[in-house]
């Protein structure tokens, strides 16, 4: 397997001096933000300097008074920090509904990587093609999904690829990491991923391996199969000699709770071998994502047409209800109290009532069978994105301090739309204020190095996580006395706040709190595109 870490002391020294001369240059800087505490993302400690930017570049860092500029920001001794690099992002719609990505910009995120979960753009070329023709507020790579390749390949079907399947599979992988896609990305709980077997993945991710890009995995289990599915995930790394990513690293289900001092000890141990494995979290003991993952695999198979055709087989629905209870029973839930309807586009009364509550709206009575079959009334009027109360702070907190541990929202841009999960605006303002500056988990400088570098160095975003010369002006202010998350599970569309200016490629995307009006993001390909005209 390739291996691309860098620690943190070895990267200051080679990528960046605090005391940059002066640099050539026609004319004054565009802007020169003054009086920072400057954090350069390399995981350093900070320092008090200037930073100064021209024509969306940094141009010069380090102490910058006889510098000339058009505008000067006082910093004010607040923190200047490379703009966030959301790694686990869904925005392939969303973000051309509300192309100023207000929730994330407000989070001074810069740069997301989207196509998680093995669902992408059914063309990276287009897609990307497209966040230059609408100008997004925010920088947009994406990975090429799995599920989305292997749906184009042979449908939903519930089995295993022919060996013209295979090819064809890697054929569009092939083109999507010539279009510029950064890596795979699967989602092995989804249909019809879930449908695959490890060597199907392999050859896949072998074919993006070639092209240089990294595996992003939404793993097959995160409860009681935990263990082997972060082992498969690892396997695959080693078969296909390519750099793995987990993705929202958890152990989910009560029976699990404590055992991320089993799976983060995983992460070493694979990368004492010498095997590139990394992971992301989000900093919330809830998880969110559709109602199906209430329902037995096999009664997937097909989609969502087919479900319902079987729950017209008086026998078949009774095997899926079942099923159901049986997988509650494993994990300890005596209720579907802890899954919330985040949205469901067929009744939008019921966004925010957890299955319990919307049972007994029902008329039905409280117990696991009728929540069961209160699910698949849900799913046969179209399914519906949840939010899932299922794992444990401590859990939380031990992950957290890993230092291969990134930060992922797994979110989509808001459209201020339903009951969505609190990630979606506050994430890393959550990191900031309540997992450096209240619990003091981790410092800051560490915190923002894996925002920052660690995150950029890991998807290959060449001039992007480091204050430096040369690379892009994606920039925040923010103070670290102040910063703040404001979502909450039960009034989740409120910015988190703190932050002074966000800066993308060298315009003002945010100042004071107050986003402004400029769309100055752009699509970021991936490696195998450094020589294919685009």
């Amino acid at each position: 397997m390739r291996i691309y870490f860098v620690c943190a002391s070895l990267l200051s020294i080679i990528l960046f001096s605090c005391k940059t001369s002066q640099p050539a240059s026609t004319g004054p800087a565009d802007y020169i933000i003054e009086n920072g505490k400057i954090l350069d993302g390399t995981g350093n400690s900070w320092f008090y300097g200037d930073v100064a930017v021209k024509s969306g570049k940094i141009i010069a860092v380090g102490h910058l008074a006889n510098m000339q500029a058009t505008k000067r920001i006082n910093a004010q001794k607040r923190i200047v920090s490379p703009g966030f690099i959301d790694v686990h992002a869904h925005i392939e719609n969303s973000v051309f509904e509300k192309p100023t990505a207000d929730n994330y910009i407000h989070d001074g995120v810069t740069t997301v990587v989207t196509g998680n979960c093995g669902g992408s753009a059914d063309n990276i070329k287009e897609f990307l093609h497209r966040i230059d023709s609408v100008k997004t507020s925010i920088n947009v790579a994406s990975l090429v999904g799995h599920n989305t390749i292997r749906r184009a390949a042979m449908g939903l079907d519930n089995r295993l690829a022919t060996s013209a399947e295979q090819q064809k599979m890697e054929a569009l992988a092939e083109q999507a990491m010539q279009e510029g896609a950064v890596g795979m990305s699967t989602g092995l709980i989804y249909v019809p991923g879930m449908f695959s077997n490890t060597s199907e993945v392999v050859g896949i991710a072998k074919v993006i391996a070639k092209n240089n890009g990294i595996y992003a995995s939404h793993i097959r289990n995160e409860e009681n199969g935990v263990r082997d599915a972060i082992q498969e995930a690892i396997q695959i790394g080693i078969d296909a000699n390519i750099p793995v990513q987990i993705s929202h690293f958890k152990v989910s289900g009560r029976t699990n709770w404590g055992r991320s001092k089993e799976t983060v000890p995983m992460i070493d141990s694979a990368r004492a071998k010498g095997y590139d494995v990394s992971i992301d979290q989000y900093p919330y003991t809830a998880s969110s994502t559709n109602l199906g993952v209430r329902i037995p695999d096999w009664a997937l198979g097909g989609g969502t047409d087919s479900l319902k055709i079987r729950l017209e087989n008086p026998e078949l629905h009774k095997r899926i209800i079942e099923e159901m209870i049986v997988s509650q029973n494993k994990y300890q839930y005596p209720d579907y109290s802890y899954a919330f309807v985040a949205y469901h586009s067929a009744d939008t009364s019921l966004n925010g009532k957890n299955i319990s509550r919307i049972n007994i709206l029902k008329g039905r009575k409280p117990n696991m069978t009728d929540e069961a079959e209160t699910i698949l009334d849900l799913m046969k009027a179209g399914g519906a994105q949840m939010v899932y109360h299922s794992m444990n702070e401590e859990d939380v907190k031990f992950i957290i301090r890993s230092p291969f541990a990134m930060i992922g929202a797994d979110a989509g841009v808001s459209t201020g739309k339903g009951m969505p999960h609190p990630r979606t605006y506050g994430t890393n303002a959550r990191v900031l204020g309540r997992y450096v500056r209240e619990l003091k988990i981790i410092s800051l400088e560490e915190a923002v190095r894996r925002m920052t570098s660690l995150a950029a160095q890991k998807f290959q975003l060449k001039d992007r996580g480091l204050l430096k010369e040369g690379f892009a002006a994606d920039i925040l202010i923010f103070d670290e006395n102040t910063i703040n998350d404001k979502a909450t599970f039960e009034n989740p569309h409120q910015f988190s706040t703190g932050f002074a200016l966000v800066m993308v490629n060298g315009q003002v995307a945010l100042e004071n709190d107050v986003q402004s009006s400029t769309r100055s993001g752009k699509a970021l390909y991936g490696p195998a595109t450094l020589h294919v005209k685009r």
